[in-house]
């Protein structure tokens, strides 16, 4: 028997090298990366914890275009200015699609702005950016209601009486009724359970990418269905803003408001009804409550996340602090608001918004493309299919791009006489056709939370702490740990 066997398994070994080899020779062109194992690929250089610099150590290692195979699936990480602006600007065409990942199928369908991909994909976001000029972006319909929410915000900061407080809740809850007010027409209460339930569902689904259970999940998803674990919190809680959506959507059906419209379900509602009799029409329920709950999570947790860290940055920094509110009171005085446009007034504290966006992107990567066609980029194959992942984290701290990447230096955004300077290295919206539709929408809340708070109070430490943390919490975003800061009213605010 043993005589058997001894040829077998020299026979299997043989067999194993000879796919090894073969593998090794088809992929020769591809780009470098972590040695491929069966099953996992080359999922094991990325461990169990996913840290925040994970994917620029690997470049190091690597270069700025390397491979980390997913299985059978080539995953392509982009790393530093020059190799995403070739891939998402250069070659924006050819990386424009998303992949068909397991979690999207399950959970996104497909559907909306973020997973949706050719045609409907064309079509919806082409409606998004139409509908949110309509609804006034950019003009000051809009602003005004930004401004009120800014308002709500400095009245709960206010009711702290200086003492330490966290502001991760109000903020959070200020642009979330941002959004309502967009896509449902109205704000909420923030006492309201159901908007409450709301915002930490969208807390929940948004937190769980690119965590480990989510890369399992799109490795081994026959398993991981039939397996407990926060995959299945994370899919309640999407299913739980969709939810939501589909009441909202049910509302505004029965009150017949669309012919009038006023906010985002009405001129969607509008423009079914308009395209009800085109065969490729892809506007329906479906893409509309898929669309909104792109909106909410992905509107609502990125600006909140940006805000604090814009609060702990300030908070840490009262040098830098004290020349914004300088700046803001030397322009505009006691003048009741400030409206977005006049930011080009205040070039310091331009540089200070823009720096903190920079030095604390607040997104572990850019979120995945697929490549239509086979593409050399650097002397490099990406083949058709192939996932690709622009690193903008990479981009933003980029050490041939910026004289202090590490540092919290609004200086990176100011010209010797201390006028500011557009960088084209600044990508945390993306770049090319994928590039965030709620880029302005975000500038504009981002500016105006913050100006209307440094206008009000003082930030400062509690009693006791001499310095908040500025290392992440790792998820899909890169979030700041819970702190707490003191508002100190500022003599003649209300």
């Amino acid at each position: 028997m043993m005589g058997v066997q001894a040829p077998l398994i020299a026979l299997l070994v043989a067999l194993l090298i000879l796919v090894f080899l073969r593998q090794l020779w088809t992929r020769r062109h591809y780009p470098p990366g972590p040695l491929s194992l069966p099953v996992i690929g080359g999922m094991w250089r990325i461990g169990i914890r996913i840290s925040e610099d994970l994917a620029i150590k690997l470049a190091k290692q690597y270069g700025n275009i390397y491979c980390v195979w997913q299985g059978h699936q080539p995953v392509i990480i982009v790393s530093g200015f020059q190799a995403v602006k070739e891939v998402l600007i250069n070659h924006g065409k050819a990386f424009s699609e998303r992949p068909s990942s397991q979690f999207g199928k399950t959970v996104l369908k497909e559907r909306g702005l973020v997973d949706s991909k050719g045609h409907t994909w064309k079509q919806q976001r082409r409606f998004a950016v139409v509908t949110l000029r309509k609804l006034g972006l950019g003009k000051k319909g809009m602003e005004h209601q930004i401004q009120e929410e800014a308002q709500q915000l400095v009245e709960t900061f206010a009711r702290a009486k200086g003492q330490p407080l966290d502001p991760s809740l109000p903020i959070t809850n200020a642009v979330s009724n941002v959004i309502c007010a967009v896509t449902f027409g109205h704000r909420f209460s923030l006492e309201d359970e159901k908007f409450q339930k709301l915002v930490e569902a969208a807390d929940v689904g948004f937190k769980f990418a690119f965590t480990i259970f989510h890369v399992w999940y799109e490795m081994f998803p026959w398993i991981m269905k039939r397996l407990p674990g926060p995959h299945k919190k994370a899919f309640s809680a999407f299913e739980s803003v969709l939810s939501f959506a589909r009441e909202e959507t049910e509302k505004h059906k029965e009150q017949q408001s669309f012919h009038e419209p006023q906010d985002f379900i009405d001129f969607y509602l509008l423009e079914m009804w308009k395209r009800r009799n085109e065969p490729n029409s892809t506007y329906d329920e479906e893409n509309l409550v898929h669309s909104i709950h792109d909106f909410f999570i992905a509107g609502t947790e990125t600006t909140a996340t940006s805000l604090r860290w814009a609060l702990l940055l300030l908070t840490n920094h009262p040098d830098i602090q004290d020349k914004v509110y300088k700046e803001i009171e030397a322009v505009f005085g006691s003048s009741c608001s400030i409206c977005y446009q006049e930011i080009k007034k205040l070039p310091y504290t331009n540089a200070v918004i823009h720096e903190m966006q920079r030095s604390k992107y607040n997104l572990l990567v850019g979120l995945l493309r697929q490549c239509t066609k086979d593409v050399k980029v650097n002397g490099y194959l990406i083949p058709k299919g192939a996932y690709i992942v622009p690193d903008l984290h990479s981009v933003l701290l980029d050490p041939e791009r910026w004289e202090t990447p590490e540092k919290f230096n609004p200086n990176h955004f100011l010209d010797k006489d201390g006028h500011f300077v557009a960088r084209e290295e600044f990508l945390p919206f993306g770049a090319g056709t994928r590039v965030c539709p709620g880029e302005h929408l975000a500038r504009i809340e981002v500016f105006i939370f913050l100006t209307s708070l440094l206008r009000a109070f003082r930030l400062q430490l509690p009693e006791g702490v001499s310095k908040l943390r500025q290392d992440a919490i790792v998820g899909v975003t890169l979030s700041p740990h819970p702190y707490k800061i003191c508002a100190v009213p500022r003599r003649g605010s209300s």
